[in-house]
């Protein structure tokens, strides 16, 4: 006759489910102190550090799910008989609230980021792209505002609660491995470890870790949005700026133009064709730092006479939505309501028809620029030269974005973006 045995009792969690619980629980803290750091999104410091708080909430969200998966198929092992029933009662509603969060809290910031105001594209670790949640992100005002405040109260208070969590989960663990020897907690989650000894080697590796962490986030520093240098642009330092006008100045029309000192008359214009090798581009900064962009693709209607600048006229139209600054996800944005509104208005346009001379080869432009359906005069200083058929032409002006609305919501101030915008112009053109 043999005696039956029956398997051992497992005791600990499965290898996956250790190693998935270590490495989410290191992404739970480490978005917390990255949350913290996150004082001013405006400034080019916070809007990577959002980045970046992106790209560990959604592989958060992936583990987690891999991590519910491996549970429902894998049930947990027992907890130690030693547990009162409160203590099982009260660990298993914090299981589920960590679970809460795991997945809440991800989600919830994706719905933020999905019914954002301004459009900003989320590239894992800036690699791979993650799209907004469907039937979001284009959305018209209010309805996205209601998702946005849904995702964004219920982040808050996901946040406040896994705080709540936190403490729950680490105090019940330091509970049982220094205060009760026979309710072995820590070695389910860290196989080895001892209860009832204060410096068990385990112990003190998980704090040296998480010590290691918090000096990690608070001393990382994720990459800044790129910068974009403009195309080679041969404007002399001394090419004069001239400013915006204030927003009451009167454009003057070409029969109040005043006649060009030495212009010969009858003179004739030429119809110019702008080259591709022409740039147009601007720049600004953004806390302190240099920002560099430009727009890819603008026309131009040009006829234009240096003795002849009474019939002399030019037209400009750019495509709003071809600005680009060298980083992907701020150049998404540009385009938004909140910035060059290039839905509503596809186009900024600038239109002169008064030139005046002021040198050998040095004009200003008397016209107007209309951008996001606001219309204020602009100047615009250039210098020309002109070799048979060709023509070379270079300018530098400044314009208030805040005039024209370049800018909504907190992106009204000026304290992170100024509001002077330098403008530079290079156009190469054939006479035809």
């Amino acid at each position: 006759m043999t005696e039956a045995t029956s398997a051992p009792l497992r005791t600990r969690y499965a290898a996956i489910a250790i190693i998935l619980h270590w490495v989410i629980a290191a992404g739970i803290i480490f978005q917390i102190l990255l949350a913290w750091r996150m004082e001013d999104l405006k400034t080019p410091l916070g809007f990577a550090l959002v980045q970046l708080h992106k790209s560990v909430g959604i592989s958060i969200l992936l583990l987690s799910l891999i991590r519910l998966g491996w549970r429902l198929a894998n049930p947990p092992p027992p907890g130690p008989e030693g547990l009162k029933a409160w203590e099982t009662r009260l660990s298993k509603a914090v299981h589920l609230g960590f679970y809460v969060i795991m997945i809440g809290m991800p989600l919830t910031g994706w719905l933020m980021v999905s019914a954002s105001r301004i459009e900003i594209p989320t590239l894992l670790f800036g690699v791979v792209p993650w799209p907004h949640i469907p039937g979001i992100s284009h959305l018209a005002e209010p309805a996205k505002g209601i998702w946005r405040l849904i995702g964004g109260r219920g982040h808050g208070l996901l946040a406040f609660t896994s705080y709540l969590l936190i403490v729950l989960h680490v105090a019940g663990a330091l509970k049982h491995q220094l205060f009760e020897a026979d309710t072995p907690i820590l070695a389910r989650m860290a196989p080895g470890a001892r209860a009832g000894r204060w410096m068990d080697p385990r112990l003190v590796l998980i704090a040296l870790c998480g010590l290691a962490l918090v000096a990690v986030a608070e001393r990382l520093q994720p990459k800044l949005p790129a910068q974009a240098p403009l195309p080679a642009v041969a404007i002399d330092d001394d090419t004069e700026e001239r400013p915006l006008p204030a927003p009451a100045t009167v454009a003057l029309t070409p029969a109040a133009a005043e006649p060009v000192a030495g212009a010969a008359a009858p003179a004739t214009v030429r119809t110019w064709t702008v080259g591709r090798s022409s740039s147009l581009g601007f720049t600004t900064s953004w806390g302190g730092e240099p920002i560099s962009g430009r727009f890819d693709r603008f026309t131009a209607d040009i006829v234009f006479g240096p003795e002849a600048l009474k019939a002399s006229r030019v037209r400009v139209s750019i495509d709003l939505a071809s600005a680009v600054t060298g980083d992907a996800q701020r150049d998404q944005s540009l385009p938004a309501a909140d910035w060059f509104d290039a839905a509503t208005h596809p186009e900024a346009i600038f239109t002169a028809t008064r030139f005046e001379k002021t040198g050998e080869g040095r004009f200003i432009a008397h016209g107007r620029l209309s951008l996001r359906g606001v219309i204020r005069p602009l100047d615009l200083p250039f210098k020309l030269r002109i070799e048979g058929d060709k023509a070379h032409m270079s300018g530098v002006t400044t314009i208030d974005r805040t005039v024209f609305g370049v800018g909504q919501g907190e992106w009204k101030a000026t304290d992170q973006i100024p509001a002077s915008v330098k403008v530079s112009v290079q156009l190469t053109a054939t006479a035809t």
